[in-house]
């Protein structure tokens, strides 16, 4: 069955879409198949993702943040096969790093739209563990025919310095996106909006806002500005140590994510590049100068 086929299909199960009579339009997505119909978007799950998905937490989280205004009114949320049809944003740009650099205020916007999601005061039914989570993955490959990038394992080993900072105090827990993609964020030059709640979780909200610096490529002055709109003032040593070490720790976790698409032939990206290019960045935050002095304001 052809997409369109299998679109046309599902146009007949859902009210929502029974009137529509046009071509889908394809958007973006690196593991789903997402299209525009009419003042709809239709998003259907991508071969394998059921492996490392969720889609009841996804579901729960995205009828969460739809209701504390910060993603788009959820029409439809399948728990069980993943589709999900949502209300289209009309006049919003879908963001890129280009995008967040050339669009004026935008750090500041997503920076307000974290900090309501975090303090909504929704409940998401999954927890966030980053080291579960790289464990998780670990295993998941150990199955397939895709090679870790050489010293993978020597840097996870250096990274327990990390886990051991990060456990050394009770951490904030919030309801958080935990994959903030830049083409996850729509902005209308007024409000920023977030989308694609797969990876959702309770987690400590300074991972968010490391997670969207390094996938926009921040620079000082933008990390500066999506902090201040999320605290309104300056974040304090330990905030800005958190999202700094978080920063090269969604580098070292989404480096396997990327070998999974290799493994799974997801044809949206050449993810050996990918995979190879985050570890990296991943090794080279770590051994930056600055990198101990953020490590060590977390428990100061």
């Amino acid at each position: 069955m052809s997409d369109t086929e299998e679109i046309m299909a599902l146009l007949r199960q859902f009210p929502a879409l029974a009137s529509f009579s046009g071509v889908p339009e394809r958007m973006g997505g690196l593991t789903n198949r997402v299209y525009r119909i009419g003042d709809v978007v239709l998003r259907l799950p991508g071969a394998g993702t059921e492996e490392y998905i969720d889609r009841a937490n996804e579901a729960a989280a995205a009828l969460a943040a739809a209701g504390a205004g910060v993603s788009p009114e959820v029409i439809h949320a399948d728990a069980t096969s993943g589709v999900r049809i949502t209300r289209f944003i009309p006049g919003a740009a879908t963001m890129s790093p280009v995008a967040f650099r050339t669009r004026r205020g935008s750090p500041a916007r997503a920076g307000q739209a974290f900090a309501r999601l975090h303090g909504s005061g929704a409940r998401f039914p999954a927890r966030f563990e980053l080291f579960a989570m790289i464990d998780d993955y670990l295993r998941l490959l150990s199955g397939k025919d895709v090679a870790l990038p050489p010293g993978y394992h020597d840097v996870l080993h250096d990274a327990e310095s990390v886990r051991a900072a990060l456990s050394a105090r009770t951490l904030p827990l919030a309801p958080c996106h935990c994959d903030p993609l830049c083409e996850n964020f729509l902005d209308t030059g007024n409000r920023m909006w977030i989308v694609d709640w797969e990876y959702s979780g309770m987690n400590d909200p300074m991972w968010d806002l490391g997670d969207l610096s390094v996938e926009a490529g921040f620079d000082e002055g933008q990390e500066a500005e999506m902090m201040q709109a999320y605290f309104g003032h300056a974040p304090k040593p330990q905030d800005l140590g958190r999202m700094v070490i978080y920063k090269a720790m969604c580098d070292l976790l989404w480096t396997l994510w990327g070998l999974i698409q290799l493994a799974n032939d997801n044809p949206a990206d050449d993810f050996r590049a990918y995979a190879d290019g985050r570890f990296a960045r991943c090794k080279t935050l770590m051994a930056s100068p600055g990198f101990p002095h953020h490590l060590a304001a977390i428990t100061a």
